[in-house]
Order: structure tokens, then sequence, then C-alpha cells
């Protein structure tokens, strides 16, 4: 694995994935590998802890580009990010992290939510991208349909590869839109939508307490650990 540096990166351009999320896409000066799965640490002040953060890479390692997501809120690291025009510029330390897929990780799932799906992005798109026959099922839980993030991205990998299957979870009113489901990701969510359940790797992505009950629940599901990555996203 590529050892992690640190290198300044010049923003191209923001995307706006939902009212309160938004894509960062930055140039570098140099070439840097990654895996899809793995996260950086954008660094504004490197003595001030409030101005320097984890965030995983949502996009895969094919592009010209590098990019990452974040939720805005009130905080000031997301005020300073906001807050980047065109061609500013920040320090990055990267690559980092370890929950990336194994070579003989065929089939697998994500259990994740809100802004955690952001590494499940880097992982999809590059098997897309590669044309790779790994069999992917996404369970991804949101508050409403509004804070679904990567939405047309999501519809239109899942429509051009029989591979690839989402399952929209809603845990406030749902619209009607029968592409999602009212409530929380539950064992029986999953085994009602997974026949195979002991030929797969689960990846949980997510804020602490989320990733240690949907951990406690596949455990409790007879779902043998070494089958079980997680990544917790802290301080979002």
């Amino acid at each position: 694995m590529t050892d992690s540096k640190e290198i300044k990166a010049r923003l191209i351009s923001k995307i706006q994935r939902t009212p309160m999320i938004i894509s960062f896409r930055f140039s570098l000066d140099e070439k840097i590998s990654f895996l899809p799965g793995q996260f950086m640490e954008v660094i504004f002040d490197e003595v001030n802890k409030d101005l320097r953060h984890w965030l995983s890479f949502s996009s895969s390692p094919n592009k010209d580009y590098i990019e990452f997501t974040k939720r805005i809120s009130g905080s000031l690291f997301s005020e300073k990010l906001n807050a980047l025009n065109s061609g500013d510029t920040v320090l990055l330390k990267l690559p980092l992290g370890r929950c990336c897929l194994g070579i003989n990780d065929k089939k697998i799932v994500f259990l994740t939510g809100g802004i955690g799906i952001t590494p499940a992005i880097s992982i999809i798109e590059d098997i897309v991208e590669k044309n790779q026959d790994t069999n992917v099922v996404l369970f991804y839980s949101n508050k409403t349909e509004a804070e679904v993030a990567f939405k047309d991205e999501l519809f239109a990998w899942e429509n051009s590869n029989n591979n690839i299957r989402v399952i929209y979870t809603i845990t406030e009113n749902v619209s009607g839109n029968d592409k999602y489901i009212q409530g929380r990701i539950s064992s029986d969510l999953i085994k009602d939508n997974l026949s195979d359940l002991n030929e797969r790797m689960f990846f949980i992505f997510g804020p602490p307490l989320m990733v240690e009950a949907l951990k406690n629940m596949l455990l409790a599901m007879g779902i043998d650990k070494s089958k079980i990555e997680i990544e917790r996203f802290i301080g979002y």
C-alpha cells in the first residue's frame, strides 16, 4: 500500500449533492495512488485540531481529480471548507485507511447511512469503470428523500449493471415513491433481500453508534466477524 504524504490540492469545482451535502473536487500537482474506500486528512491549520478533518474519497482512483464530500454544518471546519473558491488550495494528507475490497471479495454488501455513503461510492464507481463482475448490494439509509446523496449516479449504475443493487430506506415519511422503503436497515430487511448471506463480505460505513449497532446486528444474524469490515465516521 502506498505510503501517505502531505500535498497541496487546488479546488476545481463544487458539486451540490443535497441541500446540505457538497462534493469538492481538487487537482493535485502529482499523481496520488489510493484504493477505493480509503480516506484523507484535510488540513487548514496543522496546529488547530478543529481545522483538520478526515474525509473519505468519493471518487474512484481512475479520475484526473480527487473528490471528497462533506455535510456542511455550523463547525469552523465546515465554514472554511464552504468558503473555498475555485483555485484555492488546501493541504491534504493521503491516502489513509485500510477498509478496502480484498482480492477475493466477489460478493459484497454495504450498510451505510447519510454521508457514510462516500467510501461506497468510490468503491462502486471503481467497479463500474473497470467493468468488474463484483456483485454489490448497497443498503443506504437516510432521514428523508431529499438527503439521499449521489442519487443520479446510483440510479445510473444500478440501471446499467445487473450486478449492482441499491436498497434505499427512509426513516421519516416517504412520499410514495416505491424506490424507497420506510424504516431503518434491519436484519429482516437484509434477510429478505439476500439469499446468500454467508457468501458475502459486509462493509459498514457511518457514525460510531450506527456502525456498532449494525455490526452487532450482523453478528446476531450469524455473520462471521471475519466477514465484517467497518469504518467509523467521527465528527460529521
